[in-house]
């Protein structure tokens, strides 16, 4: 199955920035790129308030005309990619997960229209992170170019969660032929010698998958992991980090350091998800 790389486009410089990320994503995984749009207000409105009124909203012309340029304008940059837009009848958030399903990978800007200017990831950011069947990659900061230099780096603390994100975050440094740095944060009165041993694990493993993949190891020091890894993903082009770590309640889908660096990281976020079944 060729899954495509899909990303939510509403008009925002946020979400055109986030195409752009993403059509280099196709690229570089040899995917189709899909341009998505979902026409409905996340907690439904749009949809008819008489019950007289039955049916879904036609599709808009003014986001068609959007989709047709923001295509236009990939194709131009990015030649070769295929490229396929279209609008979904359903809410945003609702409707990037669903298309996750069938992904290689979601792609999201930090924040889109309708979007306060104190909240870093709105509610469908918030949603699709947590929810989606496949990677999700958010573009911070919202409306800055693609980094092209840097490490990948990923937060180790041997968790599972974290164990897919080093596998992942290995993946995606050897497509950009990036360096892998594996990050751990030890807390006071963490033993010295587990975490070494942690590092050593996480590196060989990933070294394994990825022969001549430059791979070096990051030991940090800090009350809280996650203030420290948000300051390093200011040398980095991208972080990693998996939904929930070590101590991670069980409700909780995304974790509180990787909501952290989704919110505040100064480089791109890949959050780490097992791909799910197609349907």
């Amino acid at each position: 199955m060729n899954r495509p790389v899909v990303v939510g486009v509403d008009g925002s410089p946020s979400s055109l920035v986030a195409a752009d990320h993403a059509a280099r994503a196709a690229v570089l995984r040899s995917r189709p790129l899909h341009l998505v749009h979902g026409y409905l207000h996340a907690l439904g409105y749009g949809v008819p308030i008489n019950p007289y009124e039955l049916g879904i909203p036609e599709p808009s012309d003014e986001a068609e005309k959007m989709l047709e340029r923001v295509a236009a304008d990939l194709l131009g940059r990015w030649p070769g990619l295929a490229v396929e837009a279209r609008q979904v009848a359903g809410g945003p958030g609702a409707t990037l997960v669903e298309e996750s399903r069938r992904a290689e990978l979601v792609v999201l800007g930090s924040r889109g229209h309708g979007g306060f200017a104190g909240l870093l990831l709105g509610s469908v950011g918030t949603q699709v992170t947590a929810h989606a069947h496949c990677p999700v990659l958010v573009v911070r900061p919202a409306e800055e170019p693609i980094p092209v230099d840097g490490p990948v780096l990923v937060g180790v603390d041997g968790s599972e969660a974290a164990e897919l994100a080093v596998g992942q975050a290995a993946d995606e440094a050897a497509r950009r032929r990036a360096e892998l740095v594996l990050v751990h944060v030890r807390v006071p009165d963490e033993d010295a010698g587990g975490t070494a041993a942690l590092l050593d694990t996480a590196a060989a493993a990933a070294g394994g998958s990825h022969p001549g993949l430059a791979v070096t190891t990051r030991e940090l020091h800090a009350d809280k992991p996650e203030a420290a890894l948000i300051d390093a993903s200011r040398d980095g082009a991208l972080v990693v980090v998996g939904t929930r770590g070590r101590g991670g309640f069980a409700g909780m889908l995304l974790g509180s350091v990787s909501q952290s660096l989704v919110q505040h990281a100064h480089c791109p976020v890949l959050v780490a998800h097992p791909y799910g079944h197609a349907r």
